[in-house]
Protein backbone atom coordinates (compact mmCIF):
# COMPACT_ATOMS: atom_id res chain seq x y z
CA UNK A 1 0.00 0.00 0.00
CA UNK A 2 1.00 3.83 -0.75
CA UNK A 3 0.35 7.04 0.35
CA UNK A 4 -0.93 9.37 -2.58
CA UNK A 5 -1.25 13.07 -1.10
CA UNK A 6 -3.65 15.54 -3.51
CA UNK A 7 -2.74 18.83 -1.87
CA UNK A 8 -3.26 21.91 -4.89
CA UNK A 9 -1.18 24.81 -4.76
CA UNK A 10 -4.17 27.18 -4.49
CA UNK A 11 -5.11 25.46 -1.34
CA UNK A 12 -2.01 25.85 0.23
CA UNK A 13 -2.10 29.55 -0.62
CA UNK A 14 -5.47 29.97 0.67
CA UNK A 15 -4.29 28.50 3.61
CA UNK A 16 -1.57 30.25 4.18
CA UNK A 17 -3.44 33.11 3.72
CA UNK A 18 -5.78 32.20 5.65
CA UNK A 19 -3.70 31.41 8.62
CA UNK A 20 -1.13 34.77 8.57
CA UNK A 21 -4.75 37.25 8.74
CA UNK A 22 -5.38 35.01 12.02
CA UNK A 23 -2.37 35.16 13.53
CA UNK A 24 -1.95 39.43 12.51
CA UNK A 25 -5.82 39.53 13.92
CA UNK A 26 -4.97 37.42 17.20
CA UNK A 27 -1.74 38.66 17.51
CA UNK A 28 0.19 35.45 17.43
CA UNK A 29 -2.49 33.44 19.50
CA UNK A 30 -4.18 31.54 16.21
CA UNK A 31 -0.61 30.09 15.61
CA UNK A 32 -0.86 27.84 18.88
CA UNK A 33 -3.91 26.35 16.31
CA UNK A 34 -2.21 26.01 13.53
CA UNK A 35 -0.70 22.65 13.98
CA UNK A 36 -3.99 21.27 14.46
CA UNK A 37 -5.76 22.40 10.91
CA UNK A 38 -1.98 21.78 8.95
CA UNK A 39 -2.14 18.51 10.28
CA UNK A 40 -6.16 18.12 9.48
CA UNK A 41 -5.11 19.75 5.91
CA UNK A 42 -2.43 17.45 4.57
CA UNK A 43 -4.26 13.91 6.68
CA UNK A 44 -7.24 14.82 4.65
CA UNK A 45 -6.19 15.12 1.35
CA UNK A 46 -4.49 12.07 1.81
CA UNK A 47 -5.21 8.57 0.26
CA UNK A 48 -4.18 5.23 0.77
CA UNK A 49 -3.77 3.34 -2.39
CA UNK A 50 -3.65 -0.73 -2.57
CA UNK A 51 -1.87 -2.63 -4.68
CA UNK A 52 -4.89 -2.99 -7.46
CA UNK A 53 -5.48 0.57 -7.20
CA UNK A 54 -8.20 0.93 -5.50
CA UNK A 55 -7.79 4.52 -2.77
CA UNK A 56 -9.37 4.80 0.30
CA UNK A 57 -9.61 8.44 1.92
CA UNK A 58 -8.03 9.67 5.30
CA UNK A 59 -9.88 11.17 7.43
CA UNK A 60 -8.83 13.49 10.51
CA UNK A 61 -11.09 13.42 13.22
CA UNK A 62 -9.84 16.36 15.28
CA UNK A 63 -11.05 20.32 15.38
CA UNK A 64 -9.24 23.46 16.01
CA UNK A 65 -10.74 23.65 19.76
CA UNK A 66 -11.05 20.00 20.45
CA UNK A 67 -7.99 19.77 23.19
CA UNK A 68 -8.05 23.75 24.35
CA UNK A 69 -6.57 22.77 27.44
CA UNK A 70 -3.47 21.03 25.35
CA UNK A 71 -3.08 23.84 23.71
CA UNK A 72 -3.11 26.05 26.99
CA UNK A 73 -0.39 23.84 28.34
CA UNK A 74 1.93 24.18 25.34
CA UNK A 75 1.08 28.11 24.90
CA UNK A 76 2.31 28.39 28.11
CA UNK A 77 5.78 26.07 27.34
CA UNK A 78 6.67 27.91 24.44
CA UNK A 79 6.42 30.99 25.85
CA UNK A 80 8.75 30.13 29.01
CA UNK A 81 10.82 28.22 26.97
CA UNK A 82 10.84 31.27 24.90
CA UNK A 83 9.41 28.89 21.85
CA UNK A 84 11.47 26.30 21.96
CA UNK A 85 8.80 24.11 23.04
CA UNK A 86 6.80 24.73 20.21
CA UNK A 87 8.40 22.71 17.97
CA UNK A 88 7.71 19.79 20.06
CA UNK A 89 4.39 20.92 20.58
CA UNK A 90 4.02 20.74 16.53
CA UNK A 91 5.11 17.26 16.76
CA UNK A 92 2.91 16.52 19.63
CA UNK A 93 -0.12 17.60 17.82
CA UNK A 94 0.93 15.78 14.37
CA UNK A 95 0.83 12.54 16.68
CA UNK A 96 -2.38 13.50 18.05
CA UNK A 97 -3.82 14.09 14.19
CA UNK A 98 -2.52 10.75 13.11
CA UNK A 99 -3.82 8.96 15.94
CA UNK A 100 -7.36 10.43 15.62
CA UNK A 101 -7.25 9.36 11.65
CA UNK A 102 -9.45 6.76 10.42
CA UNK A 103 -9.64 5.42 6.94
CA UNK A 104 -13.01 5.48 4.92
CA UNK A 105 -13.72 2.62 3.23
Amino acid sequence: MNLKADVAIMDIIGHIVLWLLLGLITFGIAMMFFPYSFSKFIINRTSLVDDSGDERKMRCNIDLFSDLGHVIIWMLISIVTLGIGYIFYFYRVWNYALNNTSIEL
